[in-house]
């Protein structure tokens, strides 16, 4: 059920998630009416949830053990408007990996390649027991709906 990555979410921005070979992490989303604050618009909140999602899960990449980031502090800054139906790629990386915390930042991108918000933030590393019950595999983790990785994904501006 959550509102970023859970399928099952009906108002959820239902969101894959891939690693890339650069050490990052992509999420790709396609924002609907539920959405929106102005008439088009991404809601600015919905943006700094996913940012925050996106960054928060690259202290995952490439370790074996379950480690989630919880936000301690997000910071954003809004460029441009985020317009609605169309696919939206979310990268998300870690600038600095200390013993309890962790730092990253991120960007949305248009499909035009501008960047339309960026953020950073600092994390505090959780193991997943200490955050729920359920026990979670690495499907719950880079779930997403196609069942399928790209080849590539490409995010314009970006060599």
């Amino acid at each position: 059920m959550c509102f970023v990555c859970g399928l099952s979410n009906d108002m959820g921005l239902h969101a894959s998630f891939f690693e890339t070979d650069a050490g990052e992490l992509v999420a790709l989303i396609k924002p609907t009416e539920l959405h929106q604050s102005y008439p088009g618009r991404m809601h600015g909140g919905v943006a700094a949830a996913i940012l925050d999602e996106t960054i928060g899960r690259a202290i995952a990449i490439g370790k074996s053990d379950q480690v989630w980031g919880v936000t301690v502090e997000l910071t954003t800054k809004f460029r441009k408007p985020i317009p609605l139906d169309q696919e939206l790629k979310i990268v998300g990386r870690v600038s600095e990996d200390g013993t309890r915390f962790f730092q990253g930042s991120g960007e949305i991108v248009l499909e035009n390649g501008d960047i339309a918000v960026s953020a950073t933030g600092k994390y505090l590393k959780v193991p997943i027991d200490k955050i729920t019950d359920a026990v979670m595999g690495e499907n719950d983790w880079f779930l997403h709906e196609s069942g399928e990785d790209p080849e590539e994904i490409e995010i314009p501006g970006k060599e």
